[in-house]
């Protein structure tokens, strides 16, 4: 029976290989609680950095769907993935951006947030995204854009992958003051700050080894 469940990816003997099926309920989960935390920045009108970010920029400045520019921006991203990381991190984090557009563009029609502060929605919006970032990191996913390169460089060189995204999120929200007002980018830049520092204390190579 043990052998069985192993096959079929139910659990692993192994402290540092997921099983299949371990990826697939990392991947999906870590994709629902980063879409829910997009979806509490998105009603309270804040952004956040990385590719996301500009895909918020873009969907405040002209309409287009955030789902879809999210999708689209982080496809140059490939590459280096790819390239660098390799073809299991890539189909997996391609599938973690797929399923977290679907899931941020299905949140308005499962359930309507009318009224939250931005702070509140900071707060929560930037832990839901670092529990979903940190989650996908640990079965060898991102979110794309950023993460990719957080992932590379951390990997590569040492440098916290958090530090990396926090470092480019602030470009992205300082650009945001032509699009927005100074007090939704302040509130943005709390979520930012709340995401890339949870990501930079909890995602250290040394303390979770699994792949």
């Amino acid at each position: 029976m043990a052998q069985m469940s192993s096959v079929f990816g139910l659990w692993n003997t192994s402290p540092t290989r997921h099983t299949p099926l371990e990826d697939v309920q990392g991947v999906f989960s870590g994709s629902l609680v980063a879409a829910l935390g997009l979806y509490f920045l998105a009603s309270a009108g804040l952004l956040t950095g990385s590719t996301a970010g500009v895909a918020f920029l873009l969907h405040y400045a002209t309409g287009v769907n955030f789902a879809l520019a999210f999708f689209l921006l982080n496809l140059p991203f490939f590459y280096l993935s790819l390239k660098r990381l390799g073809p299991a991190f890539t189909i997996k984090t391609f599938i973690a951006i797929g399923l977290t557009s679907l899931l941020t563009d299905a949140q308005s029609r499962l359930f309507e947030i009318e009224q939250i502060h931005p702070g509140w929605a900071a707060l929560l919006g930037g832990l839901l995204l670092g529990y979903g970032v940190l989650a996908l990191y640990r079965h060898r996913a991102s979110l794309g854009g950023v993460g990719i390169l957080g992932v590379y460089l951390q990997e590569r060189f040492g440098i916290r992958a958090g530090f990396v995204q926090l470092a480019i999120d602030m470009v992205v929200l300082a650009v945001a003051f032509a699009v927005t007002t100074p007090r939704v980018v302040l509130w943005s830049v709390l979520g930012a700050v709340v995401l890339n520092l949870f990501v930079a204390i909890n995602h250290r190579a040394d303390r979770y080894i699994a792949l």
